[in-house]
């Protein structure tokens, strides 16, 4: 077992920093970039002052772990998460970049999250009650909280780079990105889906929805950024699933519950967590990874 860490922020001198997210630090390095997911959380679009221990570690090899399992049906930016072939610049920064960071391809980001909803809950839920639809698409009357749904679909929604996504509609998606693109995006999107939550469930977790994003590379379309992590998903514990309720998922909505406890005008300077609020956080995104790795962190 590797020791845990917390990784808040790198600083990789001498290599140019690309973009910083609320995750991930993204260096270029050539035509490539080099993309390291630190253990920053954050919520209500608030990066939190702590970290969770071995989050990036866990969203990084899950990442990895889905970009190889769904290649026959998309081809991914992934070039390789093994340290020991990567440019040799990179070499004396093997202690930060061991387990957290990819190599990967630098392509024409396409702004739009691709979303795919197998069952009926969050923001979905909500929008279901107050007019039958999700993301505007006309459900049938009737559907109980996280109902499994009859089949999957999928909702775009733009890609902002601050505050909150908006739902479109496909014809939407179609306007900024192209039809063609559009239906290849949709395609891949629900048989990866398909895919990934078959093989989640023979190992007890049901992914309720998840998201994805693209990019051009060499004029096709290729997925990239993460793929089917707890940051980008709703996992649930098939054990605790239930209709009718709002199960826990792998993921930091525990933070979440927590933050809505206490006074704080959800804006910034985050309050400090908790040491259990940490704790409890990272037992529930290393328990998602073990499951679905089916091996010890």
């Amino acid at each position: 077992m590797v020791e845990s860490k917390i990784v808040l922020e790198t600083n990789l001198a001498n290599i140019k920093l690309f973009k910083r997210g609320k995750v991930r630090d993204i260096y270029e390095i050539g035509d490539k970039l080099l993309i390291v997911t630190t253990d920053r959380i954050s919520a209500f679009d608030v990066i939190l002052q702590d970290g969770i221990p071995d989050k990036g570690r866990i969203l990084t090899e899950l990442s990895c772990f889905w970009f190889n399992f769904t290649a026959d049906i998309i081809k991914n930016h992934l070039i390789t998460n093994d340290i020991t072939l990567y440019p040799s610049e990179l070499r004396k920064y093997s202690n930060i970049l061991q387990y957290r960071s990819m190599l990967v391809k630098k392509t024409k980001l396409l702004p739009v999250e691709c979303i795919i909803r197998g069952y009926i809950a969050g923001s979905g839920w909500k929008e279901y009650l107050q007019t039958s639809t999700v993301s505007g698409i006309k459900l049938s009357k009737g559907l109980k909280e996280s109902e499994k749904l009859s089949e999957p679909f999928f909702t775009p929604s733009t890609k902002a780079e601050t505050g909150h996504d908006e739902n479109i509609s496909e014809l939407q998606m179609v306007n900024i990105i192209g039809h063609d693109a559009t239906n290849i995006i949709k395609d891949a999107c629900l048989k990866i889906y398909l895919k990934a939550s078959q093989y989640a469930e023979s190992k007890g977790i049901i992914i309720a929805d998840t998201k994805m994003e693209f990019g051009f590379f060499e004029d096709k379309v290729i997925l990239i950024d993460e793929l089917l992590t707890p940051d980008s998903s709703r996992f649930w514990d098939i054990r605790e699933y239930k209709v009718g309720i709002s199960p826990p998922s792998f993921d930091k909505q525990y933070i979440r519950n927590y933050l809505e406890t206490i006074q704080w005008d959800k804006k910034a300077s985050a309050p400090e967590l908790p040491e259990e609020v940490i704790r409890k956080t990272q037992e529930k995104y290393q328990f998602a990874y073990e499951l679905l790795l089916d091996k010890k962190l």
